[in-house]
């Protein structure tokens, strides 16, 4: 299969064959830390290089398909790392997956899983034998007929549910399907057919629509592909309000993302955001000058920059100055002192601060000159051969 040419076969000390992921392009900033592999959610381990990291623990975190992650005590004390491929306690049964992280990091991982019990923390069996790999890829072949006829079944039941994906465990033995559901479903006999359907233990797992896009994967609209596909595990709720402290415009089409709910990146800069507007003055004061009264029209947070104009509605006499600025005019209004005008100062040096427009000065015709140009030119060229 073409899934086994990116398996790399090597030798351990016992002379036992060792399944490892292999791309070719393990470099980057710490060989042993990135360990760059076909897989979401890697964790770059930044204590790779410091001694007797991989003994500190026997923890060790395995990743299944897709986002799936669990945590298993290495009791074995195999000489496991990032990559290696290996079968781990299920119930029943087995399963394979791959190592992703080692060491003292594992340790903050489960917390942030809160898994607390030691129940909840099983063993890993061994690496992975040639065996196990045929029955894992002969279990992953079925998992797509798997996932269209398990639909099939739910809508002939009637259930208003989704099936997004089927998850089949290393061994066969055992399979997960992932559905979406707006309200509470009676999966009951859905369960007894799928179990007739396919001889396996069914296990239903809801999840929600930014779980299945961290599933299914894509490319979001900076051009990098998910997030949740990626590298992303708890999902914090987002709302509209971190919209409006970015200033972003509140179109619903510009602010879904691939799972038609509200973007998760919202919510990475707009920490800075508040922290930013807080130094900005308030959009209900005015400031007052010799020659007029003007009022905030817009602000770049980030930049520290406003803009004031003299309408309260539409840009007129517009004067950008720095936040500083602003709150000194506003100190000497307190006082009943008016400025000469906004850029007064310290306002001065903001002009050159300002954007300038490159294309004032262009000809807008100038596209037409190129086209005359090449007309000529082809008149040219066919009046030479008409001649010759």
């Amino acid at each position: 299969m073409e899934e086994n040419k990116n398996i790399q076969q090597a030798e351990t000390k016992k002379g036992e064959p060792k399944f490892k992921i292999f791309r070719g392009c393990d470099r980057g900033l710490c060989r042993c830390g990135v360990g760059r592999q076909d897989k979401q959610l890697n964790t770059y381990d930044w204590l790779a290089d410091v001694p007797g990291n991989a003994e500190s623990t026997d923890l060790v975190e395995v990743q299944f398909k897709n986002t799936r992650k669990g945590y298993y005590h290495n009791t074995e004390n195999l000489p496991l790392k990032k990559g290696d491929i290996v079968a781990v306690e299920a119930s029943p049964g087995h399963d394979i997956g791959v190592v992703t992280l080692t060491g003292s990091l594992v340790k903050l991982q489960l917390k942030k899983a809160h898994l607390k019990s030691e129940d909840d923390i099983k063993r890993i069996y061994r690496i992975a034998r040639q065996t196990d790999m045929d029955k894992y890829y002969e279990a992953k072949a079925r998992e797509h007929d798997t996932m269209i006829q398990s639909r099939q079944i739910a809508k002939n039941l009637g259930l208003q549910m989704k099936i997004g994906d089927v998850e089949y465990q290393g061994d066969g033995n055992k399979a997960i399907f992932y559905y979406i559901a707006d309200e509470r479903v009676d999966f009951r006999q859905l369960i007894k057919d799928l179990a007739a359907a396919f001889h396996v233990r069914i296990e239903m797992k809801q999840i929600g629509a930014r779980q299945e896009a961290g599933r299914i994967g894509g490319t979001g609209p900076c051009g990098r592909e998910l997030c949740c596909a990626t590298w992303m595990k708890n999902f914090v709720s987002v709302s509209t309000a971190a919209a409006r402290f970015q200033d972003i415009s509140l179109n619903p089409q510009k602010l879904a993302g691939m799972c038609a709910k509200l973007k998760c990146c919202m919510n990475y800069e707009v920490d800075n955001y508040i922290e930013a507007s807080r130094r900005l003055p308030s959009k209900e004061i005015s400031l007052h000058t010799q020659d007029a009264e003007y009022f905030l029209f817009k602000s770049d947070i980030l930049a520290g920059l406003v803009t004031y104009s003299t309408d309260k509605k539409q840009p007129v006499n517009t004067e950008t100055i720095t936040s500083a600025r602003a709150r000194e005019i506003i100190e000497m209004n307190k006082r009943g002192e008016k400025p000469l005008s906004l850029v007064e100062g310290e306002g001065q040096n903001n002009n050159s601060r300002k954007s300038n427009d490159l294309l004032a000065d262009a000809d807008i015709s100038r596209f037409d000159k190129a086209k005359k140009k090449k007309r000529k030119k082809k008149r040219k060229e066919n009046d030479r051969e008409g001649k010759a």
